[in-house]
Protein backbone atom coordinates (compact mmCIF):
# COMPACT_ATOMS: atom_id res chain seq x y z
CA UNK A 1 0.00 0.00 0.00
CA UNK A 2 1.17 3.28 -1.07
CA UNK A 3 0.88 6.57 1.54
CA UNK A 4 0.53 10.30 0.26
CA UNK A 5 3.10 13.07 0.83
CA UNK A 6 3.38 16.57 0.00
CA UNK A 7 6.51 16.81 -2.73
CA UNK A 8 6.28 20.59 -3.70
CA UNK A 9 4.50 24.08 -3.09
CA UNK A 10 3.52 27.29 -5.22
CA UNK A 11 1.41 30.50 -5.25
CA UNK A 12 0.80 33.29 -7.38
CA UNK A 13 -0.54 36.74 -6.64
CA UNK A 14 -2.06 39.68 -8.56
CA UNK A 15 -0.07 42.87 -9.41
CA UNK A 16 -1.97 45.24 -7.80
CA UNK A 17 -1.46 46.31 -4.36
CA UNK A 18 -4.05 47.79 -2.10
CA UNK A 19 -2.92 49.24 1.24
CA UNK A 20 -4.62 50.26 4.40
CA UNK A 21 -3.42 53.74 3.36
CA UNK A 22 -5.35 53.56 0.61
CA UNK A 23 -8.24 52.25 2.01
CA UNK A 24 -8.14 55.11 4.05
CA UNK A 25 -8.89 57.60 1.36
CA UNK A 26 -11.85 55.17 0.26
CA UNK A 27 -13.57 55.27 3.69
CA UNK A 28 -13.90 55.90 6.85
CA UNK A 29 -11.07 53.67 8.46
CA UNK A 30 -7.37 53.65 9.72
CA UNK A 31 -4.30 51.86 9.03
CA UNK A 32 -4.16 51.21 13.02
CA UNK A 33 -7.99 50.42 12.78
CA UNK A 34 -7.37 47.69 10.05
CA UNK A 35 -4.40 46.35 11.75
CA UNK A 36 -5.95 46.00 15.21
CA UNK A 37 -8.57 44.09 13.69
CA UNK A 38 -7.10 42.00 11.53
CA UNK A 39 -3.54 41.71 10.55
CA UNK A 40 -3.73 43.07 7.73
CA UNK A 41 -1.53 45.78 6.41
CA UNK A 42 -2.42 45.30 2.39
CA UNK A 43 -3.43 42.58 -0.11
CA UNK A 44 -3.50 41.65 -3.15
CA UNK A 45 -6.19 42.73 -6.03
CA UNK A 46 -6.98 41.01 -9.20
CA UNK A 47 -7.93 43.39 -12.24
CA UNK A 48 -11.10 43.23 -14.03
CA UNK A 49 -11.73 40.10 -15.97
CA UNK A 50 -8.92 38.09 -14.14
CA UNK A 51 -10.26 34.60 -12.75
CA UNK A 52 -9.37 32.31 -10.45
CA UNK A 53 -8.03 30.31 -13.29
CA UNK A 54 -5.98 32.65 -14.05
CA UNK A 55 -3.96 32.99 -10.70
CA UNK A 56 -4.05 29.13 -9.80
CA UNK A 57 -2.20 27.83 -13.50
CA UNK A 58 0.87 30.23 -12.50
CA UNK A 59 1.03 28.72 -8.66
CA UNK A 60 0.32 25.09 -10.32
CA UNK A 61 2.49 25.31 -12.53
CA UNK A 62 5.15 26.70 -9.60
CA UNK A 63 4.07 23.50 -7.57
CA UNK A 64 5.31 21.22 -10.14
CA UNK A 65 8.51 22.85 -10.89
CA UNK A 66 9.22 22.98 -7.28
CA UNK A 67 8.64 18.94 -7.42
CA UNK A 68 9.91 18.16 -10.72
CA UNK A 69 6.82 16.50 -12.51
CA UNK A 70 5.67 17.64 -15.43
CA UNK A 71 1.81 18.27 -16.35
CA UNK A 72 1.69 15.19 -18.28
CA UNK A 73 2.57 12.98 -14.80
CA UNK A 74 -0.98 14.85 -13.27
CA UNK A 75 -3.67 12.43 -12.54
CA UNK A 76 -5.97 14.56 -11.19
CA UNK A 77 -6.39 18.62 -10.28
CA UNK A 78 -8.63 19.67 -7.05
CA UNK A 79 -9.70 23.32 -7.39
CA UNK A 80 -10.24 24.52 -3.44
CA UNK A 81 -12.31 27.82 -4.20
CA UNK A 82 -15.28 29.65 -3.33
CA UNK A 83 -15.11 31.76 -7.03
CA UNK A 84 -14.93 29.75 -9.85
CA UNK A 85 -14.72 30.88 -13.04
CA UNK A 86 -18.01 28.94 -14.24
CA UNK A 87 -20.74 27.38 -12.36
CA UNK A 88 -19.38 24.61 -14.74
CA UNK A 89 -17.48 23.71 -16.86
CA UNK A 90 -15.21 23.49 -13.36
CA UNK A 91 -12.09 25.87 -12.79
CA UNK A 92 -9.88 22.21 -12.33
CA UNK A 93 -10.94 21.62 -15.86
CA UNK A 94 -9.74 24.95 -17.11
CA UNK A 95 -6.59 24.49 -15.12
CA UNK A 96 -6.11 20.86 -16.66
CA UNK A 97 -6.25 22.17 -19.91
CA UNK A 98 -3.69 25.27 -19.55
CA UNK A 99 -1.27 23.36 -17.85
CA UNK A 100 -1.19 20.14 -20.25
CA UNK A 101 -2.36 17.76 -18.07
CA UNK A 102 -4.96 16.68 -20.94
CA UNK A 103 -6.91 13.52 -19.64
CA UNK A 104 -5.94 14.37 -15.76
CA UNK A 105 -9.46 14.32 -13.83
CA UNK A 106 -10.60 16.93 -12.43
CA UNK A 107 -12.86 18.81 -10.16
CA UNK A 108 -14.04 21.95 -8.23
CA UNK A 109 -14.20 21.39 -4.00
CA UNK A 110 -16.04 24.05 -1.92
CA UNK A 111 -15.93 24.26 1.16
CA UNK A 112 -15.07 27.61 1.50
CA UNK A 113 -11.36 28.71 3.81
CA UNK A 114 -11.09 24.63 4.82
CA UNK A 115 -11.40 23.99 0.98
CA UNK A 116 -7.82 23.53 0.90
CA UNK A 117 -7.86 20.80 3.67
CA UNK A 118 -10.14 18.95 2.71
CA UNK A 119 -8.74 18.79 -1.06
CA UNK A 120 -5.21 17.47 0.80
CA UNK A 121 -7.81 14.98 2.11
CA UNK A 122 -9.55 14.07 -1.14
CA UNK A 123 -5.94 13.67 -2.60
CA UNK A 124 -4.55 11.49 0.41
CA UNK A 125 -7.84 8.93 -0.01
CA UNK A 126 -7.50 8.53 -3.50
CA UNK A 127 -3.56 7.98 -3.78
CA UNK A 128 -3.84 5.62 -0.87
CA UNK A 129 -6.62 3.97 -2.44
CA UNK A 130 -4.18 3.65 -5.64
CA UNK A 131 -6.71 5.44 -8.20
CA UNK A 132 -4.67 8.38 -8.36
CA UNK A 133 -0.59 8.75 -8.21
CA UNK A 134 0.01 12.12 -8.45
CA UNK A 135 -2.64 15.03 -7.24
CA UNK A 136 -2.61 18.98 -7.64
CA UNK A 137 -4.50 20.59 -4.68
CA UNK A 138 -4.99 24.44 -5.71
CA UNK A 139 -6.60 26.64 -3.94
CA UNK A 140 -7.69 29.62 -6.20
CA UNK A 141 -9.81 32.85 -4.98
CA UNK A 142 -10.77 36.47 -6.47
CA UNK A 143 -12.31 37.07 -2.95
CA UNK A 144 -12.85 41.03 -4.32
CA UNK A 145 -15.01 40.37 -7.03
CA UNK A 146 -17.86 38.80 -4.37
CA UNK A 147 -16.64 41.84 -1.78
CA UNK A 148 -18.50 44.52 -1.35
CA UNK A 149 -16.45 47.12 -1.75
CA UNK A 150 -18.50 49.69 0.73
CA UNK A 151 -18.47 47.43 3.48
CA UNK A 152 -16.13 48.34 5.77
CA UNK A 153 -16.10 44.92 8.01
CA UNK A 154 -15.77 42.65 4.53
CA UNK A 155 -13.19 44.93 2.35
CA UNK A 156 -10.26 45.33 4.67
CA UNK A 157 -10.69 41.45 5.15
CA UNK A 158 -10.61 39.89 1.83
CA UNK A 159 -8.22 39.54 -1.11
CA UNK A 160 -7.01 37.63 -3.93
CA UNK A 161 -4.30 34.98 -4.85
CA UNK A 162 -3.12 31.34 -5.52
CA UNK A 163 -1.11 28.67 -3.74
CA UNK A 164 -1.23 24.68 -4.84
CA UNK A 165 0.61 22.01 -3.49
CA UNK A 166 1.83 18.24 -5.29
CA UNK A 167 0.61 15.49 -3.29
CA UNK A 168 2.08 12.50 -4.56
CA UNK A 169 2.34 8.08 -3.48
CA UNK A 170 5.29 6.90 -1.83
CA UNK A 171 6.54 4.02 -0.15
CA UNK A 172 5.77 3.93 4.03
CA UNK A 173 9.12 2.01 4.76
CA UNK A 174 10.90 5.34 3.79
CA UNK A 175 7.82 8.40 3.78
CA UNK A 176 5.83 9.61 6.94
CA UNK A 177 3.49 11.39 4.43
CA UNK A 178 -0.06 12.47 6.27
CA UNK A 179 -0.60 10.82 9.48
CA UNK A 180 -4.50 11.74 9.79
CA UNK A 181 -7.38 14.21 8.98
CA UNK A 182 -9.83 15.95 11.10
CA UNK A 183 -12.86 17.07 8.92
CA UNK A 184 -16.21 18.83 10.20
CA UNK A 185 -19.14 20.98 9.43
CA UNK A 186 -21.99 22.50 11.14
CA UNK A 187 -24.71 24.27 8.85
CA UNK A 188 -26.40 25.31 11.65
CA UNK A 189 -24.22 28.34 10.93
CA UNK A 190 -24.65 28.78 6.87
CA UNK A 191 -25.81 32.39 7.29
CA UNK A 192 -23.18 33.57 9.65
CA UNK A 193 -20.71 33.59 6.17
CA UNK A 194 -22.88 33.56 2.89
CA UNK A 195 -23.43 35.07 -0.58
CA UNK A 196 -26.77 34.83 -0.38
CA UNK A 197 -27.90 34.98 -3.99
CA UNK A 198 -25.99 33.03 -7.45
CA UNK A 199 -26.89 29.78 -6.83
CA UNK A 200 -29.85 27.78 -7.04
CA UNK A 201 -32.12 28.74 -4.65
CA UNK A 202 -31.79 32.74 -5.40
CA UNK A 203 -30.22 32.84 -8.80
CA UNK A 204 -28.30 36.00 -9.72
CA UNK A 205 -31.29 36.63 -12.46
CA UNK A 206 -34.00 36.67 -9.81
CA UNK A 207 -32.18 38.48 -7.31
CA UNK A 208 -33.97 41.73 -6.13
CA UNK A 209 -30.88 43.80 -5.11
CA UNK A 210 -26.98 43.37 -6.09
CA UNK A 211 -25.72 43.41 -3.01
CA UNK A 212 -26.82 40.03 -2.30
CA UNK A 213 -23.96 38.68 -4.64
CA UNK A 214 -21.56 39.89 -2.01
CA UNK A 215 -20.00 38.21 0.61
CA UNK A 216 -22.24 38.55 4.11
CA UNK A 217 -20.50 37.93 7.45
CA UNK A 218 -21.86 38.00 11.43
CA UNK A 219 -18.15 38.62 12.32
CA UNK A 220 -18.51 38.19 15.98
CA UNK A 221 -20.21 34.80 15.50
CA UNK A 222 -17.80 33.95 12.89
CA UNK A 223 -14.98 34.74 15.10
CA UNK A 224 -16.34 32.96 18.44
CA UNK A 225 -16.78 29.60 15.88
CA UNK A 226 -13.41 30.03 14.32
CA UNK A 227 -11.28 30.41 17.66
CA UNK A 228 -13.00 27.51 19.04
CA UNK A 229 -13.07 25.09 16.45
CA UNK A 230 -9.14 25.87 15.39
CA UNK A 231 -8.56 24.54 18.86
CA UNK A 232 -11.19 21.40 19.20
CA UNK A 233 -10.06 20.37 16.13
CA UNK A 234 -6.44 20.07 16.62
CA UNK A 235 -6.87 18.89 20.01
CA UNK A 236 -8.96 15.90 18.37
CA UNK A 237 -6.38 15.37 15.67
CA UNK A 238 -3.51 15.53 18.27
CA UNK A 239 -5.25 12.89 20.49
CA UNK A 240 -6.34 10.62 17.69
CA UNK A 241 -2.73 10.66 16.54
CA UNK A 242 -1.39 10.12 20.09
CA UNK A 243 1.19 13.64 19.57
CA UNK A 244 2.01 16.46 21.51
CA UNK A 245 2.05 20.17 20.02
CA UNK A 246 5.85 19.60 20.54
CA UNK A 247 6.30 16.53 17.86
CA UNK A 248 4.86 20.01 15.70
CA UNK A 249 7.61 21.95 13.88
CA UNK A 250 5.53 24.29 11.82
CA UNK A 251 1.71 25.57 12.32
CA UNK A 252 0.28 27.05 9.44
CA UNK A 253 -3.19 28.04 9.70
CA UNK A 254 -6.06 29.58 7.86
CA UNK A 255 -4.72 33.30 7.70
CA UNK A 256 -8.05 34.85 8.49
CA UNK A 257 -7.33 36.77 11.57
CA UNK A 258 -4.34 37.64 13.44
CA UNK A 259 -6.70 37.37 16.79
CA UNK A 260 -7.95 34.22 16.19
CA UNK A 261 -4.76 32.14 15.16
CA UNK A 262 -2.89 34.00 18.13
CA UNK A 263 -5.87 33.36 20.56
CA UNK A 264 -5.94 29.46 19.17
CA UNK A 265 -1.93 29.19 19.61
CA UNK A 266 -2.23 30.68 23.40
CA UNK A 267 -4.72 28.26 24.38
CA UNK A 268 -3.08 24.99 22.81
CA UNK A 269 0.56 26.43 23.75
CA UNK A 270 1.90 26.67 20.65
CA UNK A 271 4.95 29.23 20.77
CA UNK A 272 5.48 32.21 18.11
CA UNK A 273 8.35 30.61 16.64
CA UNK A 274 6.61 28.06 15.23
CA UNK A 275 3.46 30.01 14.18
CA UNK A 276 3.15 30.97 10.09
CA UNK A 277 1.64 34.32 9.83
CA UNK A 278 1.40 36.26 6.42
CA UNK A 279 -1.57 37.95 7.29
CA UNK A 280 0.39 41.23 7.22
CA UNK A 281 0.91 41.13 3.42
CA UNK A 282 -1.83 38.99 1.84
CA UNK A 283 -5.07 39.27 4.11
CA UNK A 284 -7.56 37.00 3.56
CA UNK A 285 -7.39 34.72 0.80
CA UNK A 286 -9.82 31.57 2.02
CA UNK A 287 -8.58 28.14 0.54
CA UNK A 288 -5.23 30.03 -1.15
CA UNK A 289 -4.41 31.51 2.31
CA UNK A 290 -2.45 27.82 3.49
CA UNK A 291 -0.93 26.79 0.15
CA UNK A 292 0.08 30.38 -0.56
CA UNK A 293 1.63 30.39 3.16
CA UNK A 294 3.39 26.67 2.54
CA UNK A 295 5.12 28.05 -0.21
CA UNK A 296 6.19 31.41 0.99
CA UNK A 297 7.55 29.83 4.17
CA UNK A 298 9.28 26.84 2.04
CA UNK A 299 11.52 30.15 0.11
CA UNK A 300 11.62 32.33 3.85
CA UNK A 301 13.55 28.98 5.27
CA UNK A 302 10.98 28.24 7.78
CA UNK A 303 9.37 24.90 5.69
CA UNK A 304 12.63 22.46 5.57
CA UNK A 305 12.58 18.98 4.75
CA UNK A 306 11.60 16.53 7.31
CA UNK A 307 9.20 19.18 9.31
CA UNK A 308 6.17 18.06 10.84
CA UNK A 309 3.36 20.44 9.85
CA UNK A 310 0.16 21.08 11.51
CA UNK A 311 -2.36 22.88 8.84
CA UNK A 312 -5.57 23.69 10.30
CA UNK A 313 -8.86 25.55 8.39
CA UNK A 314 -11.86 26.59 9.31
CA UNK A 315 -14.61 29.00 6.77
CA UNK A 316 -18.10 29.43 5.54
CA UNK A 317 -19.76 26.45 6.12
CA UNK A 318 -19.75 26.67 8.35
CA UNK A 319 -16.46 24.42 8.16
CA UNK A 320 -13.63 23.23 9.73
CA UNK A 321 -10.33 20.88 8.90
CA UNK A 322 -6.74 19.67 10.55
CA UNK A 323 -4.28 17.28 9.16
CA UNK A 324 -0.61 17.16 10.12
CA UNK A 325 1.94 15.81 7.59
CA UNK A 326 5.94 15.63 6.99
CA UNK A 327 7.13 17.79 4.65
CA UNK A 328 8.95 14.97 2.07
CA UNK A 329 9.97 16.59 -0.94
CA UNK A 330 10.94 14.78 -3.77
CA UNK A 331 15.06 14.19 -3.16
CA UNK A 332 16.44 15.68 -5.65
CA UNK A 333 14.25 18.92 -5.08
CA UNK A 334 14.95 18.74 -1.49
CA UNK A 335 16.75 21.69 -1.27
Amino acid sequence: MKISRIVGTGQHLPEKVLTNFDLEKLMDTSDEWIRQRTGSGQRYIAEKGTASSDLGAPACQKALESAGIAPEEVDLIVCCTCTPDHIFPSTAAILAERLGARGAAAFDLLAACSGFIYGLAQATGLVEAGIARAVLVVGAEVLTKVTDQTDRAACVLFADGAGGALVTAADPEATTGFLGFELGADGSGADQLIIPAGGGRRPLSASPAREEGFIRMKGPEVFRFATRVMVESTERLLGSLEMSIDEIDLVVAHQANSRIIEHAASRLGIPERKLFNNLERYGNTSSASIPMALAEARDAGRLRPGDMLLLVGFGGGLTWGSTVVRYEPLEAHAA
